[in-house]
């Protein structure tokens, strides 16, 4: 498939820069991809398209505060944008201005955590040795939650801490939000549970690979970055007996997707735990997932081939073309699409 087919004309001004308030008053595009029939509503209805019996897979993992702000002993400035940690106190992380900061310099986080900036990877990424190894629990003293790049604002809100996480965040370790879950509440999820509708949770911890373009010409030339995930014997046996039951599984976000399929085998769900490298896009076969509930997604992105994959490109692409026109709001902190 041409890369170029995952374009689209978006206004800049469908980009949302802040979410909606409350959580489940954003918008909600239904796609039924059978018949190609479209239905706009509000999300806190979402129960409306499930039935009993049914089971969303929720991504739990909670962004860290990723981006730090410190100084060389000569006082320039530098920006650590943590990306994974390898091992207790040592993380990989984009460096910035990288050019200036030579391997081996040392660095002051916010007059609080020294570090060393290690060599430059191939990548471009560095390696970052912290003094103080405990460097996830420091992060909520001293770091910045890192905001995508096309929220245009020099800082984040105060409501980005709470915002910029899903009501059930719960396994430090993403650099972006899995962004499908910002719209429950807790009170929708406890109408969602009296409506005898299940819930199973994953977590997949969001690498910054999400936002990289797909730039090669065709999609099967693009490679994803990897990303760890852990998927519990609970959730496999739960989403086991919800298949056998006739239940529909419905992955909350492509983040939960990815993890499902990585986890599917021979008919039936697996517990596991590690890394995948699992990239979906036309013409893949989805084997464990049955409905998925997404946001709106950018052009020429890996995730937005996965919803081509589930949806179809034609189906997909008129749908995003009514959310335009209807003032639905865009990525991040945007609205929600159902697809079924």
């Amino acid at each position: 498939m041409d890369t170029s087919e995952l374009d689209y004309d978006l206004p800049p001004e469908r980009i949302a820069q802040h979410p909606a308030e409350p959580r489940d008053a954003s918008r909600l595009l239904v796609l039924d991809r059978s018949s190609g029939e479209i239905r706009l509503d509000a999300f806190r209805n979402i129960g409306a398209y499930l039935r009993a019996g049914d089971c969303l897979v929720m991504n739990d993992t909670r962004v860290i505060r990723a981006r730090l702000r410190g100084r060389k002993p000569s006082g320039g400035q530098v920006e650590v944008f943590l990306l994974r940690e390898q091992s207790p106190g040592v993380w990989t992380a984009l460096v910035r201005p990288s050019a200036r900061v030579k391997p081996g310099s040392k660095v002051r986080i916010a007059d609080a955590l020294d570090a060393v900036v290690g060599d430059i990877m191939p990548d471009g990424q560095r390696l970052i040795r912290f003094e103080d190894p405990a460097v996830l629990e420091r992060l909520e003293e001293i770091g910045e939650i890192p905001l995508p790049p096309y929220i245009l604002r020099a800082h984040p809100d105060s409501s980005d801490l709470t915002r910029y996480q899903t009501v059930y965040a719960h396994t430090p370790g993403a650099v972006a939000a899995p962004t499908a879950g910002l719209h429950f509440t807790p009170e929708t999820l406890s109408g969602l549970e009296r409506a005898g509708i299940l819930h199973a949770t994953l977590t997949l911890h969001v690498g910054y690979g999400t936002f990289k373009p797909v730039t090669a010409s065709t999609l099967e030339a693009h490679r994803v970055d990897s990303e760890d995930y852990t998927f519990s014997e609970e959730a496999a046996r739960l989403l086991g007996r919800v298949r056998a039951e006739g239940g529909r599984i419905v992955a909350v976000g492509t983040t939960s997707a990815r993890v499902l399929e990585t986890c599917y085998r021979d008919r039936a769900f697996h517990a596991a735990a590690g890394e995948t490298d699992l990239y979906i896009h036309p013409p893949y076969t989805f084997h464990a997932v049955d409905a998925l509930q997404t946001n709106f997604h950018l052009p020429r992105s890996s995730l937005l081939a996965l919803v081509f994959a589930f949806a179809g490109k034609d189906r997909v692409l008129d749908a995003y073309r009514l959310a335009i026109r209807e003032d639905f709001r865009f990525y991040s902190y945007g609205d929600a699409m159902l697809i079924l």
